[in-house]
């Protein structure tokens, strides 16, 4: 970006010297000097035209043309004036696409970065799902081996007290196996 606004302002200052060259030759060549004096003389009737209507001033029949080293200098500085103007405008426009350009390719960088983004939360929302999946077959799963323990014990505890099992000449008491947490226990 500074080196940028280096290069427009070396372009400027560089363009002031060759402006002044423009009005130098202007005076010497005689191509230049004739397009000078065709320049001046045309922007000198613009001028008494437009100042006659916007000043309300009697218009003249026969405007009285520029002296000949006049009307070089006129045009001289004219040529000169547009010179500069150009390259100031050209520098203009030539910034403003470069901003437009690397705009566009930052908000090109951001929209790529908004897409991949997205990608990941679609992958990671597929992945949540597989997990919550998985972990509803592990609850149920949980529920379904606590209800055979609760068959298990039941049958264990039936049997012992039907005789199934029985421990002769021991006065061992038999202790309550628990196959299931109590706190989900239902009554059968």
């Amino acid at each position: 970006m500074a080196t940028v606004k280096l290069g427009t302002l070396v372009i400027r200052t560089l363009a002031k010297p060759i402006s002044s060259q423009l009005k130098n030759q202007a005076k010497q060549h005689e191509t230049f000097r004739s397009i000078c004096i065709s320049l001046a003389q045309s922007m000198h009737m613009a001028e008494v035209k437009l100042r006659t209507n916007i000043l309300g001033e009697p218009a003249r029949q026969h405007v009285k043309p520029l002296s000949e080293t006049r009307a070089v200098e006129n045009g001289a500085n004219a040529l000169a004036e547009g010179f500069l103007f150009s390259v100031a405008a050209l520098l203009i426009i030539g910034e403003t696409w470069r901003s437009s350009r690397s705009q566009s390719k930052q908000r090109g960088d951001v929209n790529e970065r908004i897409d991949e983004l997205s990608a990941n939360v679609a992958s990671l929302t597929e992945r949540l799902e597989r997990i919550q999946e998985s972990l509803g077959d592990v609850e149920s799963e949980r529920a379904r081996n606590n209800e055979l323990a609760r068959i298990v014990e039941r049958v264990v505890e039936i049997g012992l007290r039907g005789g199934w099992a029985e421990f002769e000449d021991t006065p061992l008491k038999l202790p309550r196996v628990e196959l299931a947490p109590t706190s989900s226990r239902t009554p059968p």
